[in-house]
């Protein structure tokens, strides 16, 4: 069913591919922060009254992980209070909202991927700014809460992923997590498991919005060394404690998306994802 979608945060990364994803089969309203500051209560109800939209995809956020430990209340204003709002809004409309959340809501003191039942336990400004931004995203009858992880594709591409990927073909020593575990999620593959979270009205909740498995950074950029077929590779593993991060990162932060596929089908597994994004960066 085709339904009017208003996309927040659309001059983003994840905004940006969810835009032109989600345009192929539904009617699209884009609005980047230039346009639309979602911290801005009174615009943001003005605007979304006056489009009336059905569902409401907000990928406005704070992602300064560092920062936010400086400036905690604008993470709030951005991750937490801002989402109240879009929640109060989709409620009066009758509308469906899609938020996206972070692995970072997990301390990563585990040794399995997290499943949506696990406790959260956020460590920071940042993860704690998300986790209230899910309780809120919750309050709507029709809600998905999609959490993803080390985004990377999309029209405005700007990742961990690009920064090893852009070494690797320079030719340059690059340097990666040996002991940091994720579940990456190439935007592409989040655009799809959204529009048929939609399509099959799947029931409202949280879900892990992650490509299939998981990895070390270092392993991952191996996997990028492979698919540009660069066999010279120099590719040192450090760890996590060696960087001097002002706010603490989730040492395994992998995360399950069995939920995800019993609501909306298979997601492909990372490697399968890194390899489609290589080729279509190379390619381009």
């Amino acid at each position: 069913m085709r339904q009017l979608v208003l996309v927040l945060g659309a001059g983003g990364q994840l905004g940006g591919a969810m835009a032109e994803g989600l345009a192929v089969r539904h009617e699209v309203v884009a609005r980047a922060r230039a346009e639309l500051d979602v911290t801005d209560a009174v615009a943001v109800r003005a605007a979304v009254t006056a489009i009336c939209p059905d569902v409401i995809v907000n990928c406005a956020a704070w992602t300064d992980v560092d920062g936010a430990e400086a400036q905690p209340a604008a993470a709030l204003a951005a991750n937490a209070w801002a989402v109240r709002e879009m929640a109060r809004l989709a409620g009066e409309l009758d509308a469906t909202l899609v938020h996206y959340s972070t692995d970072f809501v997990f301390d990563g003191e585990t040794g399995r991927p997290y499943a949506e039942d696990d406790a959260p336990n956020p460590r920071g400004a940042y993860a704690a700014s998300k986790l209230l931004g899910e309780w809120f995203a919750a309050e709507v009858p029709r809600h998905y809460v999609l959490r993803v992880e080390s985004l990377f594709g999309g029209p405005r591409a700007k990742s961990s992923i690009d920064r090893l990927l852009d070494g690797l073909r320079a030719g340059a020593e690059v340097r990666a997590f040996g002991d940091r575990v994720v579940s990456p999620t190439f935007v592409d593959d989040a655009v799809a498991a959204t529009d048929r979270l939609l399509a099959r009205t799947a029931p409202p909740g949280l879900y892990h919005c992650v490509n299939t498995g998981c990895a070390t950074w270092f392993d991952v950029a191996r996997e990028l060394a492979s698919a540009l077929d660069v066999s010279n590779a120099r590719i040192v593993p450090i760890a996590q404690a060696d960087l001097p991060l002002r706010a603490p990162r989730p040492l395994f932060a992998a995360l399950s998306n069995d939920k995800l596929r019993r609501a909306a089908g298979d997601m492909p597994t990372w490697q399968d994802a890194v390899r489609r994004y290589v080729h279509a960066r190379v390619m381009r």
